[in-house]
Parts: structure tokens; sequence; C-alpha cells
């Protein structure tokens, strides 16, 4: 075992809640390390859509400009795929900040955001530990205790102590894991896995981004970076082993079961279900395997517990029908660092932060965690994308509304 080591925090993730975490902590004089599983760059089952209200936070972090040279165009529609229906609205734009372009949101390939972030924070002064795994955090009188081991043949036994008064988890909520602030490892038939492939050649509008209703799930699309079409979804578990039941006969892509795989009975069941997703499609290419991961939690959680901050989707999510995910988790990252950079030491100190810190992100998130979980409901439910449909071929402007309800030009706070 090496010898421990200790920080002013710990972060447990690099996505870029983690990172962007990290970045903020470190450029205010912390000494942070960052505790990462895998190597990057590495694609991420994710949207990869930003809101227009996060680009002064990226320019705060320092990496506006890579963003904005690199990621797909300005997304000025939101649309409704479902069946035959398709519709489109306008995208609710507004100004926050210099230049006008910036009044609309874009994409960007998680392989490219993680990588941009993590480059940002280690330049600041975090300490990266990656590939390594944390597996157990303990109580080191008035310190915590992180204990990583790392994926490489080569260290010995690979196991490092990480000593901070402030641990942060950053690690998600969809894989379980042995710390106390991951979620415990449930199977239910009403699951909702999550599914995103990357196409090149695809004919959808590169400033549209509709939201896809199909039975059993949801989804959506953007062009992100360098054309590339990036396509998630979420499908319920039983609803999936039924494609996949339906379609053995002839599997384009086996599984070992000898049904055809989850990602092929989910193209399929998209390319069917949604004309606009087949006319996008048609003729694109898939650029690399399709991903899967899951199932998602959505909900709110405590912010603060057991002496373990959390944010991104570890302290919260919303369902990601309202594509809001990175906007969540690099904001609630905004909220923790503003509440730490005036707290006290001690446990005392920490708590307190802790019920400052839920308090902001409550307020700031709560009502698009709310919205989102009544538009899953509805599109899941019976009769639910019949409705849907409905009413945004009779009021476009539903979706106009939809997305300002879910956050999308919603200021962050301290950001002027």
């Amino acid at each position: 075992m090496r010898r421990p080591s200790t920080h002013d925090a710990i972060v447990i993730g690099a996505g870029p809640a983690g990172t962007s975490l990290a970045l903020l902590l470190a450029r205010r004089g912390w000494t942070v390390a960052v505790v990462e599983k895998r190597m990057f760059p590495r694609r991420k089952v994710c949207g990869e859509y930003i809101s227009a209200s996060n680009l002064a936070l990226l320019d705060r972090l320092e990496i506006g400009a890579a963003w904005r040279a690199n990621a797909g165009p300005e997304i000025r529609r939101v649309g409704f795929f479902s069946g035959a229906t398709c519709i489109e609205a306008p995208m609710p734009g507004g100004k926050y900040g210099p230049p006008v372009e910036d009044a609309f949101g874009r994409a960007l390939g998680r392989d490219m955001l993680d990588h941009l972030l993590l480059q940002a924070a280690r330049s600041a002064g975090a300490e990266i530990f990656q590939p390594c795994r944390a597996v157990a955090i303990d109580q080191d009188g008035d310190m915590q205790a992180v204990r990583i081991q790392a994926k490489d043949e080569n260290s010995g036994d690979g196991t490092t102590i990480l000593r901070a008064q402030v641990v942060v988890a950053a690690h998600g909520s969809w894989e379980p894991g042995p710390l106390p602030s991951q979620l415990e490892k449930a199977s239910h038939p009403s699951d909702l896995l999550g599914f995103k492939a990357h196409f090149t050649g695809s004919s959808l509008a590169p400033d549209l981004m509709p939201l896809l209703i199909f039975p059993g799930g949801y989804g959506g699309m953007v062009l992100a970076d360098h054309g590339r079409l990036s396509i998630s979804c979420c499908l319920r578990r039983d609803m999936l082993a039924r494609l996949r039941r339906t379609h053995s006969s002839e599997p384009d892509d086996p599984g070992q079961d000898g049904h055809p795989s989850a990602a092929d009975a989910v193209f399929r069941h998209l390319m069917a279900s949604c004309r606009g997703v087949s006319d996008a499609l048609e003729g694109a290419r898939l650029d690399g395997p399709w991903l899967a991961a899951g199932p998602i939690r959505p909900g709110i959680r405590a912010c603060h517990e057991r002496d373990i901050f959390r944010v991104g989707n570890a302290a919260g999510e919303s369902h990601p029908i309202i594509a809001e995910g990175i906007s969540m988790a690099l904001q609630s990252s905004w909220l923790l660092a503003a509440e730490l950079a005036g707290a006290s030491s001690g446990r005392a100190g920490r708590e307190a932060t802790g019920r400052r810190y839920q308090a902001a992100w409550r307020g700031l998130f709560s009502t698009r965690v709310h919205a989102a979980a009544a538009i899953a409901r509805l599109a899941l439910g019976p009769g639910g994308a019949a409705l849907m449909g409905a009413t945004v071929r009779s009021f476009p402007q539903a979706l106009t509304l939809g997305a300002h309800i879910s956050g999308k030009t919603r200021a962050i706070p301290g950001l002027g």
C-alpha cells in the first residue's frame, strides 16, 4: 500500500460534475484529488446537449472557447417525433452574455467534453488518479480516508489511501458499488434502461432537437460535434425483453441467448415507431457501437449525508426526457463550490454547509425534476403518446413552454 496523501477535497468521479467542482476548488487554492475509474477519452450514455444558460459557467471554467470551437450547431427549434407525427416549435432563447449567438444551446460529445474538463482541472492543479476505483470511505478523526485501487498491474497491490475533510460523490447514480453514497442495486420490470449511439450522414435539420416518444420509452436526437448525430433514449426493461423475443426469428445481431442484442432491438423499435427517426437516419452510418447503461434513478436525494457531499446524478436527477442532465451536473458543482468556499472547518461546519447547499440545490432544480417526472409519466402511460401528439399538433407552442419549464432559460445564481 502506498503512503497516505492528504488533500483539502477528494472528488470521486470525473464526469462534468466532478471535474467542474475540482476545477473550481483548485482555482480557489484548494488541494484536490480526483478519482476516476476509466481512462479518457471515453464515450458515455448521455444526450450531450448543454443549454445556453451554462455558457457563462463554461467561460468561468475556462473551457468556453474550446467548447464553442467544437460543439455542434445552435439548437433553435425543439421538436416532437412520435409515430407519424413530426411537430416543431421555437426553442426558448435568451441572452446570457456576449456574443449574441450564445442565446441557444449546442451539443458536444461526452468523449470530448469530459476530456476538456479533466484537462482544465489538471491544469488548475488538481491531482488526477486515473484509472482508479474508490472502494471504501472511512472516518479518520476529523478527516475521511478514501481507499482507492489502481487498475495497473505494475503498481504493486495498487491500493492508496487519500485523506481529506471534504469528500464529494460525483460518481453518478446508475452503477452500484461499495461506497455509502452509491445506490443499492435493484431490478424491476419498469426500470428505464439508457441507450445511446452516434451516427454520421443523418438528414436531421441541424438546428432541431426533437423529443422522441415511442411505446415503452422516450428519447431525443441532436446534431453534435463533427457532424455526429447523437441519439439517446430510455426504454422500459420489460418492453426491451418483449422486443428481443419478438425479433428473435431473424436477428441481425444475435446476443448470447439467441435473441437480437439489446442495441439491435432498440434501434429497430426506434425506426419502426418514429417516422422522424427513420427519415433522419435513412442512409446514415453508425459511428461506433451502441452504448447501454442504467437503470436510471430519477429523483431528489440527500445532497449531504454520512459526511459526504453529492453533486450531479448522485445528488439527484431528472428524467432525461428534458435533456438537462449535463446542465444540472455543472450547475450543482457551481452551487457546492460556492458554499464550500465560505465553509467553516470541522464536521459541524460541513453539516451547515450541507444544509445550505441542499437548500440551494432544491431551489434551482426541484421544479425541473418534478416537471420531468410528470412529462415522463404521461409519455410512458397508456395513451400518453397519443395525448401528447394531439396537444402539440393543436398547440405547438407547448414544446417551447416545456423547454422553458425544464430550466433551459433559467440563469445560474451567482453568475452575473
